[in-house]
């Protein structure tokens, strides 16, 4: 990696890990389509491992508001994502792989602008755990299945509720790369490698989040899935 990689992989990351320490996701629905252009190696198990040192952070930072209910009924959904994800891996080229999560990310996002609210109860939250946790393992993008969801919460839970779940379900995704060999010492070179954008963005968040605990978490939700997802979408079809 050179030394002007590095300093675009840190740049990316700190955006993206100000957003979801904000936000309460969104490093990877953000970093994910750049990380694509600039080495696509960061992508899944990299930027997987890099999002744990936040989401403990901030589920240590929020866990006065955490909801442990709702995370138990998402982490059972999790784990078919996962194996889902996990079987899509060995079969379905990357390019293709791609668009469809982009065109998935769009559809969530067209779904919660039209006003429809999916509350999170138990089916909606196993659910949303079983996308989030194929799309986070297939390309580290986990986050707006559950985002959605909450996204009429309030900006502590939402936080301290996605980063708890985040914390277990990361776990479970890295493993499962691990046994399927999209995981090793030379990722979690690659995920140090983004920790130090990760940590400044952390640190960013903490003065970003109140003004968004004003009213703008939901806005904040749509407007990065949408923008996101789009991105993918285009990357793959240029």
């Amino acid at each position: 990696m050179s030394a002007i990689e590095f300093l675009e992989i840190t740049a990316v990351a700190t955006a993206g890990a100000t957003l979801q320490g904000s936000l309460g996701f969104g490093l990877g629905v953000f970093a994910v389509p750049l990380f694509f252009f600039i080495d696509p190696a960061l992508v899944p198990g990299p930027t997987l491992a890099a999002a744990m040192i936040l989401t403990v952070t901030l589920a240590y930072r929020e866990r006065h508001a955490v909801h442990i209910a709702d995370i138990k009924w998402a982490i059972i959904g999790r784990v078919f994502g996962v194996a889902a994800a996990l079987v899509v891996l060995t079969i379905v080229p990357p390019r293709h792989l791609a668009t469809l999560l982009g065109a998935l990310i769009l559809a969530a996002v067209a779904i919660t602008a039209s006003g429809v609210h999916l509350p999170p109860k138990p089916a909606t939250l196993v659910g949303a755990g079983l996308v989030s946790g194929f799309m986070g393992t297939s390309v580290s993008v986990g986050g707006p299945p559950l985002a959605l969801v909450y996204q009429r919460e309030s900006g502590p839970r939402v936080r301290g509720t996605l980063s708890t779940y985040f914390v277990i379900g990361a776990a479970i995704s890295l493993i499962g790369l691990h046994f399927v060999h999209r995981f090793g010492l030379h990722q979690l070179l690659l995920a140090g490698a983004l920790a130090p954008g990760v940590i400044v963005g952390y640190l960013i968040s903490r003065r970003l989040a109140p003004i968004l605990d004003r009213g703008y978490t939901r806005i904040g939700v749509l407007t990065v899935s949408g923008v996101m997802g789009t991105i993918v979408i285009l990357k793959q079809v240029l």
